[in-house]
């Protein structure tokens, strides 16, 4: 494991000093990419896993805290700028991931925002290690890939998976998948609310994301469920419960009722505080500041 200082133009999506973090899985060597920027106590922002998944995403919440906070926001391996070597994309490597990530190169305990699929990794990591984490916070969290969220099967989700790792088809697939109209579409059915914001630019942007060689494999696994961290909504819940860390939820008010469903669960749970906001499965990139405003005062808390 290292962390080597690169070039930050090229690759900088938020302004901040870029770095790279380094560890072997199943006989291969990874690399995530992370980037830090301001000063003071450490804050880590982890983005949602999708699709189009990049640090890019936390950019403008980072931008807003880097007066508070020094904020480091990384590209999940299989995403973004990370490699996306065709490995068996699971949970076993994003919790092992995590882990040594947070153990090796952020100073602990440490603050953490977490968006949609992130929150179970966080919580779970946070169960294991309760000295890890300093305060919580989940944006729009979630647990269930998009496919098992539509109800299909074990089975058939595996089937798609690994049609879409397969070498034609699969690529065939993907490319369907993450054409800019598509991309598009699936923003305005359950990412963002305003559909002005959805400019060519914006799509222009979240396709080039997609176009990195290896690019299918995780997500893959992520929309077929693969990258589901826990198996339904008490495994779930029960996470929050064993934290020993303050917890903050922030629910967008127009999120998928399935997905809203699990957000109004960890909601009532005892000790927990929650928030209501504008936004859908995207509000981290699309509403910033409000959701800053929203939880700037829990993560400055001693």
């Amino acid at each position: 494991m290292s962390t080597n200082l690169l070039s930050a133009s090229p690759y900088s999506e938020i302004g901040g000093v870029v770095q790279e973090y380094f560890w072997n899985w199943e006989n291969q060597q990874l690399r995530a990419v992370y980037e830090s920027l301001g000063k003071g106590s450490q804050l880590l922002l982890l983005p949602a896993f999708s699709t189009v998944s990049t640090r890019s995403e936390m950019g403008e919440i980072g931008k807003l805290l880097s007066p508070n906070f020094q904020v480091v926001a990384v590209d999940w391996p299989g995403f973004g700028q990370s490699s996306r070597l065709a490995v068996n994309y699971g949970p076993a490597l994003y919790q092992e991931f995590l882990e040594g990530f947070v153990t090796s190169v952020i100073k602990t305990p440490v603050a953490v925002v977490a968006a949609g699929h992130s929150a179970a990794y966080v919580l779970q990591l946070a169960n294991k290690i309760p000295t890890v984490f300093s305060r919580i916070v989940l944006v729009a969290p979630t647990w269930r890939g998009p496919l098992r969220v539509m109800g299909l099967n074990q089975q058939i989700t595996g089937t798609v998976r690994e049609l879409v790792r397969s070498p034609f088809v699969g690529q065939f697939l993907y490319k369907l998948n993450t054409l800019p109209s598509f991309l598009s579409f699936m923003y305005r059915r359950h990412v963002y609310v305003d559909a002005a914001k959805l400019t060519p630019d914006f799509i222009q942007h979240k396709w080039r994301n997609t176009q990195q060689p290896g690019g299918r494999y995780a997500p893959a696994a992520f929309v077929t469920g693969t990258l589901d961290a826990v198996d339904n909504q008490a495994d779930f819940l029960a996470l929050a419960r064993g934290l020993s860390v303050p917890l903050k939820v922030v629910i967008g008010e127009s999120s998928p009722a399935k997905s809203r469903a699990e957000m109004d669960a960890l909601a009532t749970l005892p000790g927990v505080q929650t928030v209501v906001l504008p936004g859908s499965l995207g509000m981290h990139e699309e509403y910033p500041q409000a959701v800053v405003e929203a939880v700037r005062d829990f993560l400055l808390s001693s």
